[in-house]
């Protein structure tokens, strides 16, 4: 997808009625430092876990139902001994059982006050979901044993979903529609929801990031940043993680408040969120203004630049440990 047909004035323009944020700040720029050895550690753990969803499981969803329960099951196994209090949120479409998966650390002061951690392990139809959403998947399970053992303020919850992709996207039957309505049913206080989407490609040729109408004019061209993605009124969480993620991370990082019904602010788990009122942001490279494989058959586990992804996870390792553990709480 490209903006080429607009000139910089007539998107500089669209940009001041649209209300579009470009957070203020820089990010890093320059050459990557050398990683360190735990993440070198992590890139090959990401990568083990990115191949087993996205080669030994393979396609993920209803036409492949025992590769969507096998998905949950093998989450579930690389989980089992953390220490997590483990829920199975199971619901039917069309007369098959999904699985959202809920792994929880109660907080030890502000309880009631849950921080939501999320990525979907579904794939779209005759794709192999190594980038959408392996490598979220994949980063949540290694976040997920970093925190097994945290003793958080806040309540951390690690929510695994099911059907994201269509024809369920945006319908009852998404997997986290489903549990961001219980949860305003149960009237819990859900203070922040981070949606690890499409985390796993980069690139450093100019001209790899494109954007839809009109962000061309404030962004940058090349598809070498991890990007966090609110509505309007998340304006304030996408803030407060871009903030941190720039504090701890040496690693290029874009941010920005949109209107949440334009094209790709809400294409992910945070828009079920926001539906019930609750503040969300997606973490993601940007996926079909990036990734020239997205929901494609050659979405495949060899296209992800695993270091980088270490790089992106242990930055948000970081963040996740300063929403939980808020100054004051």
């Amino acid at each position: 997808m490209s903006d080429s047909a607009f000139s910089d004035e007539d998107q500089k323009n669209q940009l001041g009625r649209s209300a579009v944020i470009r957070l203020a700040g820089e990010g890093f720029q320059g050459v990557l430092p050398e990683m360190s050895p735990a993440e070198v550690e992590l890139s090959s753990s990401l990568r083990k876990s990115v191949e087993k969803l996205a080669t030994e499981i393979g396609e993920r969803n209803l036409r492949r139902y025992g590769s969507l329960k096998g998905a949950a099951d093998w989450i579930e196994g690389s989980l089992k001994d953390c220490g997590y209090e483990i829920e199975r949120q199971s619901y039917e479409v069309d007369g098959q059982v999904c699985d959202n998966l809920i792994f929880e650390r109660v907080g030890s002061t502000l309880s009631k006050e849950i921080v939501i951690v999320t990525a979907h392990y579904d794939s779209v139809f005759r794709c192999p979901g190594a980038n959408d959403n392996g490598s979220g998947t994949a980063a949540l399970v290694d976040l997920a044993k970093r925190f097994a053992k945290c003793e958080p303020k806040r309540t951390l919850r690690l929510l695994f979903c099911v059907n994201e992709e269509p024809p369920m996207f945006q319908t009852d039957s998404m997997g986290s529609v489903v549990y961001a309505r219980r949860c305003k049913e149960r009237r819990e206080n859900i203070e922040a929801v981070l949606s690890l989407e499409t985390i796993g490609y980069y690139s450093d040729e100019e001209g790899s990031q494109q954007y839809p109408f009109p962000l061309g004019a404030v962004f940058p061209r090349t598809g070498n940043f991890i990007g966090f993605v609110g509505n309007i009124e998340s304006g304030p969480l996408v803030h407060r993680v871009l903030s941190s993620f720039r504090k701890h991370a040496q690693f290029p990082s874009e941010a920005t408040s949109l209107p949440g019904d334009m094209e790709g602010v809400g294409w992910s788990d945070q828009w079920a969120f926001w539906k019930f009122g609750y503040p969300g942001v997606m973490v993601t490279d940007t996926a079909p203004f990036r990734y020239p494989h997205y929901h494609k058959a050659t979405d495949t586990p060899d296209k992800l630049d695993y270091d980088r992804m270490a790089r992106v996870v242990t930055g948000l390792e970081k963040v996740i440990t300063e929403l939980i553990n808020p100054s004051g709480g």
